[in-house]
């Protein structure tokens, strides 16, 4: 028994004294808004007070606050003490998914508490141990800087000013006051837990052994579940005609951490169990973790139906690509690799089922329920209509949450055992069970003409895929289309091959394999640059896409093209910050200073939405007879923000301030399927079908009233007024109209599919309805001696089409450089290495350098209100601009990521080598 003070109010825990603290908040205390990302301290999302001084609740045992006074978030909310600090929070937009805003909320408020005008190096210290994977940290430290300082006000435009503004986030406010509700944050008190067993092996045979004398002897246990247990499909996928991986496998597990069985009980057993005691025999073989191993003669086969272990091929070819080569002016060829990348989301996979009835409900974090809701069916064996998924929170995805994770194991636990099932991996569960960025190894050659001209591209990319499909074939597809970056490329060849090995499976992550390619062609056009002659900015306006100008896949777009828009946007900047580090870099040679600085630049495209394929959302908008206008929104809001700019869209459409609009999100017995959340498509695809369904609401309002197309909309209560132009005001009472199925009196529900085509068999087709283009400039510091990195500015120029809201727009390009940041210089996923956030480094505050953003709008025909996709072209551009200014301050090629201090003193001292001078 342990007493102390909890949020000013005397309490008792009753746990053992071991207990983490971080346990008791959670489940003794029912407050969740401390959040568990990784039991380690290594997130800080579990930050609370003790005494006034923050610490990780996760790292202290219950015993330790015994006669002390802890405090969170909820208690910080509760008294008022960080209201002003919430208020800066929404008005910087400094909550995206918003799982790490508890920890940073209370380690700003223990700084704000002995420092009331903190400077930006105080901020960074203070948070310093609180990751967040979302925001690129910039507005939060600019949130923190303003407390104390002039409010920031935020709009609240009126019908027709929506778009274009900057509101903040409409779904903000739980997240800055802890009640925002995750996958492991609400679940019912009789649930079982689910403990899934998986292989420590990264390719072995297994047997398991007697479960009925298993059970006999494991009081608490209540099941053990493996393939036989299955009622329908053992397997999963997102692209139906690749699905490959099993549920539980059956014989052999192909890769550490494919799953096995797993074990369902009373909590206290399941968490205590040790895996040692399961019955089950191992017998491991050769492993092959590299593309080469799995395409080496005589190499096992994992799967039955792919030779070679090759999953797909992509392939992009116009023109005559070699004969262009021969006759180039100049060449450079270039050989890049880059590592799997964790996702490194905090909020690990959670979430619980229930049986009700005939129906499976799923709660839980996910990037796509609708498709969580067709594997279950295929996998239960049931008809799609008994599945339900109501998703919590999400507390960061970044691809990796759009594949099936936990839903299986709590669906078929809580059927079996008619009683809820809850599950929640730990950090290192989730970093080895979940998908991974595809490592790549690229080959290209490129020339140019002797006016700078690109003469010739041609490009080979290796893919490891992992064990199973995920979405290796989107990302073999998805590279030789973008691997030529923005630019005119008239004779182009791109193949690229996505390679099964015995790694864990690689499936989407921010950008789908364009970063990785975009290395290869930024770094590639540097060289040509400098033996050419000309500035790097220059070399890349010259051959910069315009309106008129085919892409590699024949497909011409008449207006909308962008990047010389974002290039000349930069254009200043860039030749200031040139001069800049040439002055620098003479006095540091004369003063023999270590330090080198440089700048560089690279650019990105994206192709929004699937590519060539079918890619449809549905959003329904209604009016009801109390005079609410609500917004069933299917589109997942994983911090990005989609749940304020679609209604924003949705809002304009039908002719109302967006603050009069009620959204009804994600959950599948609601909401028309918006699709997944991914590939850049929500604010295009879903954003238009947004934008149709306010507009044929809208008409359905005027012809009912018999108003002219430019009157007015108006709720005051039950009460819909309508004033037309010429002064006239009808009123409607709504109360008196008769209701649909749905519960509206108005209703209208309409669907948005892009235009695309097929690709013929040499790529050429049109693969999207539109593209997003964007520009980085990364000016950084060098320290030739030691191979240390530091980030000095980064100014960006992102074409988006149309900023729905500017302040949104800038959260995501900062979110992306960040993760940019991380895969240039640090992030190297090993597998049974790095599993957890102490030995994988992701940034951290101190990381990120201070951001100029300039919002390009180049209007899309297609888009709504001209508005194209964001959210994985930002990080695209990031890594070679970093690679291409630590080749600019010390002349290091780097094209092996990520460019650790050790790699980086050693490309210093082969250039000086190169160069004739001493190292």
């Amino acid at each position: 028994m342990t007493c102390f003070t909890l949020n000013g109010k005397p309490v008792t825990s009753q746990l053992p004294a071991s207990t983490r603290l971080s346990d008791v908040l959670r489940t003794e205390m029912d407050l969740p808004g401390t959040k568990i990302g990784c039991n380690a301290g290594d997130c800080g999302a579990c930050s609370v007070l003790l005494d006034g001084a923050p610490i990780c609740s996760c790292l202290t045992a219950i015993a330790q606050v015994e006669g002390a006074a802890v405090t969170s978030i909820e208690g910080l909310h509760a008294d008022g003490t960080i209201a002003k600090l919430q208020d800066s929070f929404l008005a910087h937009g400094a909550a995206q998914c918003g799982i790490c805003t508890p920890g940073m909320m209370v380690a700003a408020s223990a700084l704000l508490a002995e420092n009331r005008a903190p400077n930006r190096h105080d901020v960074e210290d203070a948070l310093g141990g609180v990751l967040c994977r979302c925001t690129g940290y910039s507005k939060i430290i600019d949130a923190v800087l303003a407390v104390g300082g002039d409010a920031k006000i935020s709009p609240r435009p009126q019908a027709g000013q929506n778009v274009g503004s900057p509101i903040r986030h409409l779904d903000g406010q739980p997240k800055v006051d802890g009640s925002l509700i995750y996958g492991d944050d609400a679940v019912p008190q009789d649930a079982l837990l689910v403990r899934v067993i998986r292989s420590p092996h990264h390719y072995s045979s297994f047997e398991i052994g007697d479960k009925t004398e298993f059970l006999a002897s494991h009081p608490g246990i209540l099941a053990v579940l493996d393939a036989s247990d299955i009622p329908g499909r053992n397997c999963f996928g997102v692209i139906p005609p690749f699905a490959d991986q099993p549920v539980f496998a059956e014989t052999t597990a192909l890769y550490r951490g494919d799953a096995v069985a797993a074990i369902v009980g009373d909590a206290d057993v399941i968490r205590h169990f040790d895996e040692a005691d399961f019955p089950i025999k191992w017998t491991p073989h050769e492993t092959m973790l590299s593309p080469a191993s799995a395409m080496a003669d005589g190499a096992r086969k994992m799967h039955a139906n792919r030779d070679g272990n090759i999953l797909v091929r992509g392939y992009v070819e116009t023109g005559d690509a070699d004969q262009a080569l021969a006759a180039a002016a100049h060449k450079v060829e270039i050989h890049t690799t880059t590592p799997f990348i964790e996702h490194a989301y905090i909020e690990p996979e959670a979430g619980y089922a229930t049986r009700e009835g005939n129906r499976i409900v799923i709660h839980g974090c996910t990037q796509a329920a609708q498709m969580d809701r067709e594997s279950l069916a295929e996998i239960m064996g049931m008809e799609l209509e008994a599945i339900r998924v109501v998703p919590s929170a999400c507390g960061g995805g970044f691809g990796s949450k759009l594949d099936v994770s936990f839903q299986p194991y709590v669906a078929l636990a809580a059927w079996v055992l008619g009683r809820p099932a809850h599950i929640c991996y730990s950090r290192g569960e989730s970093m080895r069970a979940s998908t991974k960025r595809h490592p790549s190894d690229i080959r290209l050659a490129v020339g140019c003409d002797e006016t700078g001209r690109i003469s010739g591209f041609v490009f080979d990319g290796i893919f490891n895929t992992g064990a199973y499909a995920s979405w290796g074939p989107t990302v073999a597809n998805r590279v030789p289309i973008h691997a030529s970056g923005p630019y005119a490329t008239k004779d182009y060849r791109a193949n690229s091959v996505a390679v099964h090995t015995n790694a864990p499976p690689a499936g989407a992550f921010r950008g789908f394999g364009v970063p990785q390619s975009a290395v290869a062609q930024e770094c590639a056009f540097d060289l040509l640059a400098e033996k050419l002659g000309i500035d790097r900015l220059a070399f890349r306006r010259l051959n910069a896409l315009k309106n008129g100008v085919p892409t590699v896949t024949g497909q011409v777009f008449n207006s909308g093209v962008g990047i010389d828009d974002c290039f000349a946007a930069l254009e200043d900047s860039w030749h200031a910050a040139v001069a800049s580090a040439a002055s620098f870099n003479q006095t540091a040679i004369r003063d023999d200073n270590p330090w080198r600085k440089g700048v560089g630049i690279a650019s990105c495209w994206y192709g929004c939405g699937n590519t060539s394929l079918p890619n449809p959302s549905t959003m329904r908008m209604g009016i009801t007879a109390d005079g609410r206008i609500v917004l069933h929104q299917g589109a997942m809001d994983i911090g990005q923000g989609a749940n304020t700019v679609i209604t924003q869209i949705a809002a304009d459409a039908l002719g109302v301030p967006v603050h009069d609009v009620q959204i009804l999100g994600g959950d599948t017995d609601l909401t028309p399927d918006c699709g997944k959340t991914s590939a850049s498509r929500q604010t295009f695809v879903s954003g238009k079908a947004a934008m149709l369904s306010g507009m044929a609401l809208r008409d359905m309002v005027l012809r009912h009233g018999n108003v002219d197309a430019n009157a007015k909309i108006a709720l005051d209560g039950a009460v819909l007024t309508l004033a037309d132009a010429g002064g006239g005001t009808l009123r409607i009472a709504l109360a008196d109209m008769p209701i649909n199925d749905y519960g509206y009196v108005f209703m209208a529900e309409e669907t948005y599919d892009p235009p695309t085509s097929p690709l013929d068999e040499k790529g050429q087709g049109i693969p999207y309805a539109v593209f997003g283009y964007g520009a980085q400039m990364v000016e950084l510091s060098v320290d030739a001696a030691l191979g240390l990195v530091r980030l000095d500015k980064i100014t960006t120029a992102h074409d988006v089409g149309r900023a729905i809201n500017p302040l949104l727009v800038e959260g995501q390009i900062e979110g992306g450089v960040a993760q940019g940041i991380g895969m240039a210089l640090m992030e190297d996923y090993q597998p049974g290495r790095t599993e957890n956030l102490h030995d994988y480094l992701i940034p951290t505050i101190g990381d990120v350098p201070q951001f100029d953003h300039v919002i390009v709008e180049v209007a899309d025909e297609e888009g709504p209100y001209g508005a194209k996709g964001l959210g994985e072209h930002v990080l695209i551009p990031t890594a070679p601009a970093i690679l291409n200014a630590i080749r600019h301050a010390t002349g290091a090629a780097i094209y092996d990521l990520p460019a650790t201090p050790d790699k980086v003193c050693a490309a210093v001292v082969a250039a000086q080598a190169a160069q004739g001078r001493p190292s």
